[in-house]
């Protein structure tokens, strides 16, 4: 998340041969808790989580103006998230599941989704709310048709090559619902490519995640800088997408 291991580049540097397995080994070396997924900074908690929520909430209970009057109506239903790069379950627990009835969990790093199933998210589980802990890469998750309304991805798109983030995205948009959304929330670079060799990884910049939605076949609904963070870290950046397929049939 800090700026300080960085190295920028204008172009992308995917050549690494083990650039997943580098990651993997990575994250695996760090501690199961809030403090270790959030590489030191688990202070940063209640004001990213309090930061998703106010972002996504329009899209499930509505718009609403002077006088707490609903000026749009709420897109998608509050039944149904998937939590990618969920790590030990933090943004399920605090976020997602303050809004969604169930939640499935999407993580490469076996210790953290183990973590999560058997300690952090045990009573969720015992209660039904959780569907599936998926121990998988983003580069090589599925996603079931139509069975999401919303995507959220947070902090680890960083780890996927340009082309395998694109066709990430391209079996998300068959995973929602109609109306369904795919929430990012990422760590923007002022300008180009920054890529940090300790943990394999990359920092893109909002006009190449820009370039890369549209290569997706994503349209931008709603964007917003996270504020609150420390000053040494990236800016935060949030988006919300949706299938430009749907937008058109809608026509």
């Amino acid at each position: 998340m800090s700026e300080e291991n960085s190295k920028d580049k204008e172009t992308p540097d995917f050549q690494k041969e083990d650039w997943y397995t580098d990651a993997l080994e990575y994250w695996s070396e760090k501690p199961a808790t809030i403090d270790g997924v959030l590489g030191g900074y688990g202070e940063i908690d209640e004001i990213d989580v309090e930061g998703s929520r106010l972002f996504i909430s329009e899209y499930i209970y509505g718009k609403k103006g002077a006088r707490n009057r609903i000026i749009s109506s709420p897109r998608i239903s509050d039944e149904y998230a998937c939590d990618c790069g969920a790590g030990i379950g933090r943004v399920t627990k605090h976020f997602l599941l303050r809004i969604f009835k169930k939640v499935d969990l999407v993580e490469y790093t076996p210790k953290f989704i183990k973590q999560a199933e058997n300690d952090f998210l045990k009573k969720e589980k015992e209660e039904g709310r959780i569907g599936e802990f998926i121990c998988s890469g983003l580069q090589e998750f599925m996603p079931k048709e139509g069975k999401y309304d919303l995507i959220w991805c947070q902090w680890v798109l960083g780890h996927l090559k340009d082309d395998d983030l694109i066709k990430f995205f391209e079996r998300c948009k068959k995973g929602l619902k109609p109306k369904g959304l795919i929430g990012v929330k990422e760590n923007v670079s002022v300008i180009g490519y920054q890529f940090d060799e300790t943990d394999s990884s990359v920092t893109r910049s909002d006009e190449i995640y820009k370039k890369i939605f549209q290569k997706s076949g994503l349209k931008i609904v709603k964007e917003e800088i996270q504020h609150g963070m420390p000053e040494e870290l990236f800016e935060v950046k949030m988006y919300a997408l949706e299938n430009v397929d749907n937008q058109n049939q809608e026509k």
